[in-house]
């Protein structure tokens, strides 16, 4: 009797254990990324091989928007990109890399329950958190960066990720500027510069954030070519030369 009360027992447990651990939507493990696979998008990469960080912040702002905030991600085929990220903001967000396609698909699935996935191509952060995912892209094409919890896609969570042999620098537009102040201890420098194509911005003269290396190459009264993006909501010279 007592051997009978232990099988069934360890019987229950087994059983038990296997569902706690078991997929979500009967089999989607199926299509998560591991080691060994590899994604259109890519495949998770080696953290000893990165060839160069892209600092990625996540936020709501005063307007109700989500957004996913960084440089152009712009890619070569074969990089392996460390995407440092940041949830600046005050709810749960995530990134997710992939196709256009799969993320549409995902989406419908995280509308009817809100799951939260373990895969190398995505992660999800608490208000405040940070963590990383280091990605190989080994494949040319036009890829996505997404949030998929309920309703943030919808408010502006995603943006384009495009892969392509020197795509890197051939998607660069540079605009011409002078450099009229530099406020090193504040981080801002004072340019006056031609319109800034990618911000659908006139020539003005504008304040920009600046980091320390950066700052380092440039000189008041010094002519540049530079691009600009909004970072964490401000705008910020992120390349010169």
């Amino acid at each position: 009797m007592k051997n009978l009360l232990l099988t069934t027992s360890l019987a229950i447990a087994l059983s038990t254990q296997a569902y706690a651990t078991g997929t979500h939507g009967g089999g989607h493990d199926e299509n998560q990324p591991t080691e060994q696979t590899e994604m259109m998008v890519g495949m998770p990469g080696d953290p000893a091989k990165v060839d160069r960080t892209i600092d990625v912040t996540l936020l709501e702002n005063d307007e109700g928007q989500m957004l996913i905030e960084s440089e152009e991600m712009t890619i070569k085929e074969g990089e392996t990109i460390r995407f440092n990220i940041t949830n600046k903001g005050e709810l749960e967000h995530e990134f997710v890399l992939d196709t256009v396609e799969r993320n549409a698909e995902h989406k419908i699935e995280m509308a009817k329950m809100d799951m939260e996935h373990d895969d190398p191509n995505r992660i999800r952060l608490d208000a405040g958190a940070s963590g990383e995912v280091v990605w190989t892209f080994a494949n040319s094409g036009t890829f996505e960066a997404a949030c998929l919890i309920p309703g943030h896609y919808e408010a502006g969570m995603h943006r384009e990720v495009a892969v392509g042999d020197q795509i890197a620098q051939a998607d660069v537009e540079y605009t011409s500027g002078t450099i009229k102040k530099i406020d090193a201890e504040a981080g801002k420098v004072t340019i006056i510069h031609g319109p800034l194509v990618n911000l659908d911005m006139p020539a003005m003269t504008m304040v920009f954030r600046a980091d320390e290396a950066m700052m380092a190459k440039m000189a008041e009264g010094q002519e540049i070519e530079f691009v600009a993006d909004r970072v964490e909501g401000k705008l910020t010279v992120t390349q010169v030369k």
